[in-house]
């Protein structure tokens, strides 16, 4: 069964807000409501810089998923998952064949091995599907505008594929 993960980068208004503009959240809690309303599985991917602790942000989310009806487990990092703030001039290393055995890890294990993104960009004529929601503006994740067109597999060549999803850091699945 199809899950849309919804980026709801702060449980507040006045934070999220303060990241995607202007009336940002009403319109996002309008579209997860529809989405509620619908049966479709949801999950949240949220953003970790307003020097909350990991359980004061949880809560914040279980709150407003209460106060909407939602079905969504704040306390599940793989159905509300809270990104850290990413830095792209911090050196990571280089994942090489050895680490993953190391690691005890598979290139399968990693969202992008199953998971895609639609977005349609402002202005564009149809939609792009990406393969990783952490390089939205990455060309090299771009994978055509046809979920077909994206199921090939996808190069884990960009500093945040070894930070995040390999290293840790940040999880973006279960």
């Amino acid at each position: 069964r199809l899950t849309l993960r919804i980026s709801l980068d702060h449980w507040s208004q006045e934070m999220h807000d303060q990241m995607r503009g202007k009336l940002a959240f009403a319109r996002t809690l309008d579209g997860m409501i529809w989405l509620r309303d619908q049966g479709a599985r949801m999950a949240v991917a949220g953003r970790t810089l307003w020097n909350e602790s990991d359980a004061e942000a949880r809560a914040g989310y279980a709150a407003l998923y209460a106060r909407h009806g939602f079905d969504i487990d704040a306390s599940d990092p793989g159905i509300t998952v809270l990104f850290p703030e990413m830095d792209e001039t911090v050196d990571v290393p280089e994942i090489t064949t050895a680490c993953w055995d190391i690691l005890g890890k598979s290139p399968r294990d990693v969202m992008c091995a199953s998971s895609r993104m639609v977005v349609k960009r402002k202005g564009a004529a149809t939609p792009t599907v990406l393969a990783c929601t952490l390089l939205p503006y990455a060309p090299e994740f771009e994978l055509g505008t046809t979920l077909a067109e994206a199921e090939g597999d996808v190069a884990l060549n960009h500093p945040h594929c070894a930070k995040f999803c390999v290293l840790g850091g940040a999880s973006c699945s279960a």
